[in-house]
């Protein structure tokens, strides 16, 4: 073998050689670059449920602000109880008091609970901001460059929108306005017997749950599956006649009552304080009880709070005449009931008038539609 010939051959060995040094490295970069890629994605992935929780949180705890120092325990309460629904890595996610904050401003600044339940602060406050805490999500591939987990959070704010005036999910019954301001605390009738109806065998009652004298039932214990704007007419008759019985169990599954009803409390479950008799500042009192006693009354049921606060359309009295008619939903108002619906055809059903800023399950704002109730507000997410 010549010089030339074995010089040529030891160099294409050494160059054989850089070839598998230089693959051996390209490979574990590629391993490394695509392990850190399938890190980052569970990270999106983790981040993005944690996203959904902190959402869920807030507007749970959003739903539940009514301008009282209630509503903001109620609100810390809701929150805490959708977290506790989800979990990250196998772990359940606890919500600590401390990472829920209280602010009458979208851009804070955020207090914790006890400084937003004070009497004097409880009716500024608009929005609820929910931190989840620190979730530690492992590393599988990339431990070299990321490390052994990461933490993660996230972080949402949910408040009440601007002045609903399309509401959903009322009562179908009425309230009569005669032309009287309406004064909050004052009971007011919204289902009278003959002697006070606007006309004689006329209760007030909608027909937009449907035709039959059970989906009055239904839609009185449950509220009705439509929506309706403040100002609008609406091609609902109103239903002449007793159909008594059935505004009674309607009305009376929300005090735990379901004797003679199609009703059942999980579909309609009680509230929480079915204490009769008592004022809306009482029933709220009796629920931080918890207690038997004069304002406070346990449900044998699982109990919703707020479900004796109702939604009802206000119709002027010249809306009404003699037997079947349209109306105009004047506007609509918060009413809470004091008391069960009595046995037999006649007697009033009476709910104590509201004026507390609060937020409703559903509704909108309509920007062609009648002036929205600054009063009725719905959650809304943020950011």
């Amino acid at each position: 073998m010549n010089k030339a010939r074995w010089q040529q051959e030891k160099d294409s060995r050494k160059e054989r050689g850089s070839i598998l040094v230089m693959s051996a490295i390209g490979m574990l970069s590629m391993l490394l670059a695509v392990g850190m890629g399938v890190d980052i994605s569970r990270f999106y992935l983790a981040k993005t449920e944690l996203q959904n929780a902190a959402d869920a949180a807030a507007l749970a705890g959003a739903s539940k602000l009514n301008s009282t120092p209630f509503g903001i325990n109620d609100a810390l309460t809701a929150a805490t109880k959708v977290m506790n629904n989800y979990d990250f890595n196998n772990t359940n996610v606890s919500l600590p008091a401390a990472n829920v904050g209280f602010a009458a401003n979208l851009g804070g600044p955020y207090v914790n609970v006890n400084a937003a339940s004070t009497p004097g602060v409880a009716p500024t406050i608009k929005f609820v901001q929910v931190t989840t805490p620190p979730s530690a999500i492992g590393v599988s591939f990339a431990k070299m460059v990321l490390g052994d987990s990461k933490n993660l959070s996230a972080s949402a704010t949910a408040g009440l929108s601007m002045p609903l005036n399309n509401f959903c999910n009322f009562i179908p019954l009425t309230v009569i306005d005669y032309d009287i301001p309406m004064v909050p605390g004052q009971t007011y009738t919204i289902r009278a017997g003959t002697t006070m109806s606007p006309s004689p065998g006329n209760y007030q009652i909608l027909a937009v749950a449907g035709p039959g004298g059970v989906d009055v039932g239904f839609g009185i214990g449950s509220g009705v599956d439509a929506c309706a704007e403040a100002g609008a007419t609406y091609n609902l008759d109103t239903k002449p006649g007793l159909t008594a019985g059935k505004v009674r169990t309607g009305i009376n599954s929300r005090f735990d009552d379901y004797s003679g009803s199609q009703l059942d409390p999980v579909n309609q479950p009680p509230d929480t304080n079915i204490k009769e008799g008592i004022t809306k500042d009482e029933y709220l009192q009796g629920r931080q009880d918890q207690g038997p006693s004069t304002i406070y009354q346990a449900p044998s049921h699982l109990g919703v709070p707020n479900r004796r606060i109702v939604l009802i359309p206000i119709v002027k009295l010249a809306q009404y005449d003699q037997g079947r008619n349209t109306v105009t939903f004047d506007r609509f108002g918060a009413f809470f009931l004091r008391t069960k619906a009595s046995n037999g055809s006649g007697g009033d059903i009476q709910a104590e008038y509201i004026d507390d800023a609060f937020a409703v399950g559903k509704g909108g704002y309509d920007p062609n539609g009648g002036v929205g109730n600054p009063l009725l507000r719905t959650p809304v997410l943020y950011k």
